[in-house]
């Protein structure tokens, strides 16, 4: 009698997909699952509740479409199935597309519908009887109430990046979304902060929940973080002194308003770079082409607003840059959360004045800790920017403190940084 030995499933296929999806997997390239995949996958496919605390960009996205895709497969009917509501039109698309090329070998239909474009051929496509509905939360109520949307199948419902949808007001849509929903449901709820409003949201909607906590939600460890000081006047100079360094390739820098956004990418694209901007004023079809452009390296820099910032998701940003500090101490986390993903090195620079103490000392007692300051010869700041004594960070906040404060010589006269993507 021969023997053999058994081996077990390695990669996704220890999770038991549907083949269909397994192929999908492996022509992404995807070979072994990330944290937040081997944490959430089985939960989702035990159809348990699931409360994710992660950023953008860790991989969660296919952490809740594969459990839902192998169910939809393994029971298909027609109707709107699962409904996945994000925050803004950009991650919408994002996930939308993330989850085409998931179900690439599957005949499962899908629909994206938010704002700013014509409803009609939304509306068209929710007749075909999707079995997936992605959308923000103000579109999805307006066909809803509009009787466009028939949301008493849903067997799963994503809510993605829950706390800037509370920034942006969209809690009491979301509320009037759910009494739409049945009772008998999966929720899996993401969000990278657990202000109280989510945290009260969460209580009410999931029941005895899966817990994934991937290190605080805290920004990624390949991140170096420096605040560099300088005078309100000279931070365009700054910036042409980063952007113009050896090791820089790409950046996304934010602005707080729509027209220093707007204006700043002209500067930068009359002085010769390769820049774009993206802010609310634009058309859909606008903040389309600027993000394609940033994605394909037409242009290697993107001016954005915070109000689009959670939907952008581009690989291979060198540099983070915020040209003015936050509106919030949150938002400093998921601003920086746009480089050092997928394990690569980034950097995250903030740019601030003598006017910004109050915002600093707010988001250093928030993470807990002192931001690492550097002085750029020749751009001293009008006021020295004191530092905060360490305080420990709110409970309710602990999932946003980043990771100890690396050194961050680039900024240091003739300093040189080294290599920023880890092999592999």
């Amino acid at each position: 009698m021969s023997s053999s030995v058994s081996t077990s499933p390695t990669g996704f296929d220890r999770f038991g997909l549907n083949e269909l999806l397994l192929r999908g997997i492996r022509d992404a390239g995807f070979e072994n699952p990330r944290p937040i995949q081997n944490e959430t996958i089985p939960a989702g496919l035990d159809g348990r509740d699931v409360l994710g605390l992660a950023q953008t960009g860790t991989g969660k996205t296919a952490a809740f479409a594969l459990p839902m895709l192998h169910r939809l497969l393994n029971h298909p009917y027609q109707a709107p199935r699962v409904l996945i509501l994000a925050p803004t039109r950009e991650l919408a698309t994002q996930i939308a597309g993330e989850i085409r090329t998931l179900a690439k070998y599957t005949r499962l239909k899908m629909v994206t519908i938010y704002g700013g474009v014509s409803m009609r051929n939304q509306i068209n496509a929710l007749r075909n009887e999707p079995e997936i509905v992605v959308g923000c939360p103000g579109r999805v109520l307006d066909l809803l109430q509009q009787g466009e949307l028939h949301l008493g199948e849903i067997e799963t419902l994503v809510l993605d990046e829950a706390d800037h949808m509370f920034d942006m007001g969209f809690l009491v849509d979301i509320r009037k979304i759910l009494a739409s929903l049945p009772g008998n449901r999966q929720n899996l709820l993401f969000s990278a902060t657990m202000p109280k409003e989510v945290r009260r949201l969460a209580d009410e909607l999931l029941s005895s929940p899966h817990v994934v906590e991937l290190a605080d939600s805290a920004p990624a460890a390949t991140i170096e973080h420096a605040l560099v000081m300088v005078s309100e006047s000279r931070k365009r100079d700054l910036l042409e002194h980063v952007i113009g360094e050896p090791e820089f390739e790409s950046a996304i820098v934010f602005t707080r308003t729509k027209h220093r956004a707007k204006r700043l990418a002209e500067q930068l694209s009359k002085a010769g770079h390769r820049a774009v901007g993206i802010q609310g004023n634009l058309s859909q079809a606008q903040r389309d082409r600027a993000m394609r452009g940033f994605r394909s390296r037409q242009f290697n820099i993107l001016v954005a607003t915070d109000i689009v910032a959670r939907g952008i998701d581009v690989s291979g940003v060198s540099h983070v840059i915020n040209f003015d500090v936050p509106n919030t101490p949150e938002a400093y986390t998921h601003r920086i959360g746009r480089t050092g993903r997928a394990e690569c090195e980034g950097i995250a620079c903030t740019f601030v004045t003598g006017e910004d103490h109050s915002w600093l000392r707010a988001t250093e007692r928030m993470i807990g800790s002192s931001i690492t300051r550097r002085q750029v010869e020749g751009f001293a700041p009008d006021t020295t920017v004191r530092s905060v004594p360490r305080a420990p960070a709110r409970n309710q906040e602990r999932y946003a403190r980043p990771a100890a404060q690396p050194q961050y010589g680039r900024f240091d006269s003739g300093g040189r940084g080294r290599g920023r993507r880890r092999a592999g």
